[in-house]
Parts: structure tokens; C-alpha cells; sequence
């Protein structure tokens, strides 16, 4: 491990926050990193836009009149802002379903004016709104189109997991029995490979040459439409919108829970991992600027205006009083 971010309350060094990072190519040449890059990482909702290509490939897309801003949607952690809410129902809607086909579990939404909204009404937790509702809905329409039952979709023997599986391994140039697997939180499989692993899979997501054609296809209509649509693949004051919107034509990220974080550089065929040990994902956006900063991707004071408050370093008491700062401390080896 190797301190990324420390915090000072006042004067005095309180907090540190360790992490790594991955920077790699399209065929798993380590470029730049910080820390452990070969330690077993699970990619968690970063996974989604990989997770996509196979709704892609299944012909759903045509077959139930997907729009682009849905396919962004499918590959999303997204905040369950009513805008989001009412895209899920659309696409369920499109293929004949309704939000009970939904197996992620009940959840309020991310965003805190919408969670307060539904809390005053006296509505609980429910699927749609979900931050992981957007990609269910996409595994949903893949089992439907295969003909598949879509009672048993979240489970890892189910076709719909195990495509996901080799879709995974061949990114991110892995063997399927080498990824380790758990569920996670909307409960479908969670994947772990070594961080380096992760990152070319981002890498051959930023440029899918020499993958076959119909696999392209899907992996190039997933970031435009990630690039096109950011808001709906987080939303509201969040890293992945932030980026993408201010610099969708150099990159496409998506974040993961537990501080993970992937970012494709596109059309340069490299792929860029980030984990922060201890979880806190309210340094991530520092993270990610120095990365990007580094690497001559975004300059300081293109990532400041892009990211705005993402980006403040004070550390605020309850009335709003400067107390503390935060301070990134690494810089990228070059390998």
C-alpha cells in the first residue's frame, strides 16, 4: 500500500488514506502505478460498462427500440433522480416488464434531496430506485432475448452471469478460473483479478482493435453513449458526470463502490485502475485529477474548473468553518 491522501485538522497530520494505482495498455504492459498494481481488487460497479456488452451483443438494443441515453443508463451507478427513475421504467416498459422483474433489492436513492422526498411521503426503499436498477434492467432484456428465465438472472450459473464472465476474462486478459467472485449489494456476481488486470480491461474499452467485430461494436457504442449521456450514468454532483462531461472526448470513466475507480483513455489503448484501501470514495476525485495530471490528460486548472467543489481541500465543520485541509501526496512511477 502507499499513502495517496493524508487529512490535517488544523496543523496536525490526523487522517491517512492509502490506495494504488494501475496504468496499463491494451495488452497488459504496466505503464505508470503506485503501490501494490498486482493485488486482487474486486472491480465492483466499475465492471458495469463491461457488463453492458452483453446486452449489446444479445440484439436487445434493436429489438426493443434501446436509445442511447438508456444504454448510458445500463451501465450506471446512478443517483435515482426522477429522471433516472423513469428512464429504468422505460426500458422495462419497452420489453413488456415491469420494475417486480427487478432482483437488485430495495434501496433509497443516492441522491439526498430525492432519498428526503421519498422518506417525507412515507415511501420505502424500493428496486427502480436503486442505484444499480439501470444494468439490471440491460441483464433483464439480454435473458429476454435469449429466451432465458429471468426469475434466476442475478445467479453465477445463470447464461446471462457467465457471458458476463467471459466477456470479463477476455478483456482484461484473464482466465475465468482465475477471477474470483462474490455477490455484491444488488446481488448479482462481483469480480476480482489483479488491479494491472482491471486496468487493461479499461484499455481495451478505450480501444477494442483486433477484438472481433461485433464486440467492438458493442464496446464503441457503450462509451459514446457513456460520453453522451453522463448524467445518467451517475448524476447530480458526482466524479464520473463531472469528467465525462468535461472531457468526454479524452475519456470515459465509471466509479465503483468501496473506492474503485476506472477511467479508458479513448482511442490511446490505455486503461487506468484506482482503489483506495480504507473505502472513503470522497477522495477519489483527488485522486483521480493527479492521475490525469500526471499522465498529461487534463491540465491542473482544466481538472479544477471541471470538478469545481469536488476539488474544494478544506475540511468544513458543522458551521461551515475552515478546520482542516486535504493533500494529496503521490505522483505516479513510471514503469
Amino acid at each position: 500500500m502507499s499513502l495517496l491522501v493524508r487529512t490535517y485538522r488544523g496543523e496536525l497530520e490526523d487522517l491517512q488514506h492509502f490506495g494504488r494505482v494501475a496504468v496499463c495498455d491494451t495488452q497488459g504492459r504496466l505503464l505508470y502505478s503506485v503501490g501494490d498494481w498486482q493485488r486482487m481488487t474486486f472491480a465492483r460497479s466499475s465492471a458495469k460498462p463491461m457488463q453492458a456488452i452483453a446486452v449489446c451483443e444479445s440484439g436487445a438494443l434493436e429489438r426493443f427500440g434501446i436509445t442511447e441515453r438508456e444504454l448510458a443508463l445500463m451501465c450506471a451507478s446512478h443517483n435515482g433522480e426522477s429522471f433516472h427513475v423513469e428512464a429504468v421504467r422505460g426500458i422495462l416498459k419497452k420489453a413488456g416488464l415491469d420494475e417486480s422483474y427487478l432482483l437488485c433489492g430495495g434501496a433509497y436513492p443516492i441522491d439526498p434531496a430525492e432519498k428526503l422526498a421519498m422518506e417525507s411521503a412515507g415511501k420505502g426503499p424500493d428496486a427502480v430506485h436503486c442505484d444499480c436498477s439501470g444494468k439490471h434492467s440491460g441483464m433483464l432484456l439480454t435473458a429476454l432475448c435469449y429466451g432465458e428465465d429471468l426469475a434466476t438472472y442475478p445467479r453465477p450459473e445463470h447464461p446471462v452471469q457467465r457471458r458476463i464472465m467471459g466477456i470479463l476474462a477476455q478483456l482484461c486478459g484473464v482466465s475465468e478460473d482465475s477471477i474470483v467472485t462474490a455477490i455484491d449489494g444488488c446481488g448479482v456476481p462481483v469480480h476480482a483479478m489483479p488491479l494491472c488486470n482491471l486496468a487493461q480491461g479499461y484499455a481495451r474499452m478505450s480501444r477494442p482493435d483486433g477484438l472481433e467485430p461485433k464486440r467492438q461494436d458493442a464496446i464503441r457504442r457503450i462509451t459514446a453513449a457513456m460520453t453522451a449521456y453522463p448524467e445518467m450514468v451517475a448524476g447530480t454532483n458526482r466524479l464520473c458526470t463531472a469528467l465525462m462531461r468535461a472531457f468526454g472526448g479524452r475519456l470515459f470513466s465509471k466509479s465503483g463502490a468501496a473506492a474503485f475507480y476506472g477511467i479508458g483513455l479513448k482511442e490511446q489503448g490505455i486503461g487506468i485502475a484506482v482503489k483506495l484501501e480504507d473505502g472513503c470514495s470522497e477522495f477519489m476525485p483527488f485522486v483521480v485529477a493527479r492521475v490525469l495530471e500526471e499522465l498529461g490528460v487534463v491540465t491542473q486548472a482544466e481538472a479544477r474548473e471541471a470538478l469545481g467543489a469536488l476539488l474544494d481541500e478544506n475540511i468544513y465543520n458543522h458551521a461551515g468553518t475552515v478546520v482542516g485541509r486535504k493533500e494529496v501526496c503521490f505522483h505516479l512511477e513510471k514503469a
